[in-house]
C-alpha cells in the first residue's frame, strides 16, 4: 500500500493511539490518541503503526510488522483527531488501516512543562515517603477526572515467609507528592505504608 513504509519501531517507542476508522472520502484517518493532550501527534510529521491484536482486527492485511507513516496534516475533531497520511489518498486505504496502533518516539515528544509529567516518565520510578520507607515502584496510572491516581506494585512478605504482591493508590496532587526526580528515578510523597 503506497504511504506505508516497513520499518522497525524505534527503541523508545510509546503507543500514544489507534486508528479509528476512515475519515470522508480523500483517504483520511480519524484517530482516538490515548491521552487528553495529545500534542505529540500534532508535533511528529513521522508516526509508526503496528498491527492490531487479531481479537480487535480480525484479518488484519493492510500490512505487516510495523510501518512507518509520514503525516501531512493532522487536525483536532469531535474528541478525536483526524490525520491525511502521505500515500493514502482514498477511503478504501484509510479503512483497511482501521485498528491499527500509532506509536511515536518518546524522544520526539515536546518538552513537558515545570511540574507536570508524561505518564510514561512515571512508570517504573520507585516511591519513597518522607520518612524514607520505600512503598513499591509505579505500575501504572489511572485517570479518576479531578487527577490521576498512582497504582504502586510493592510486595510483603506473608507469615509463611513467601512474597505476597499488592498494590496501593496514591493521588497524583501535591498535597501528596512532594516531589518527581527522573534522574533519579524517584517520587517522594507524604504517604504512610498502613494508609
Amino acid at each position: 500500500m503506497s504511504g506505508l513504509t516497513g520499518a522497525e519501531l524505534p527503541d523508545d517507542a510509546i503507543e500514544v493511539g489507534r486508528v479509528l476508522d476512515a475519515w470522508g472520502v480523500k483517504g483520511w484517518l480519524k484517530v482516538l490518541p490515548h491521552s487528553n493532550d495529545p500534542a505529540a501527534l500534532f508535533d511528529s510529521k513521522a508516526w509508526f503503526l503496528q498491527v492490531p491484536e487479531a481479537r480487535f482486527r480480525p484479518g488484519f492485511s493492510a500490512f505487516t510488522g510495523s510501518v512507518s507513516i509520514v503525516v501531512d496534516e493532522v487536525k483536532a475533531h469531535s474528541g478525536s483527531i483526524v490525520v491525511k497520511i502521505i500515500g493514502i489518498d482514498e477511503r478504501n486505504g484509510a479503512e483497511a488501516l482501521r485498528g491499527a496502533l500509532i506509536f511515536l518516539p518518546r524522544s520526539s515528544f515536546p518538552a513537558a512543562v515545570k511540574d507536570e509529567y508524561y505518564w510514561v516518565d512515571l512508570i517504573g520510578l520507585t516511591v519513597v515517603n518522607r520518612e524514607g520507607v520505600e512503598l513499591g515502584q509505579v505500575r501504572d496510572l489511572m485517570a479518576t477526572g479531578p487527577h490521576s491516581v498512582l497504582c504502586i506494585a510493592f510486595s510483603e512478605p506473608e507469615a509463611d515467609g513467601r512474597e505476597k504482591a499488592d498494590e496501593r493508590m496514591i493521588p497524583f496532587v501535591a498535597a501528596y507528592v512532594d516531589s518527581v526526580d527522573l534522574t533519579s528515578r524517584r517520587i517522594l510523597v507524604d504517604w504512610q505504608p498502613d494508609y
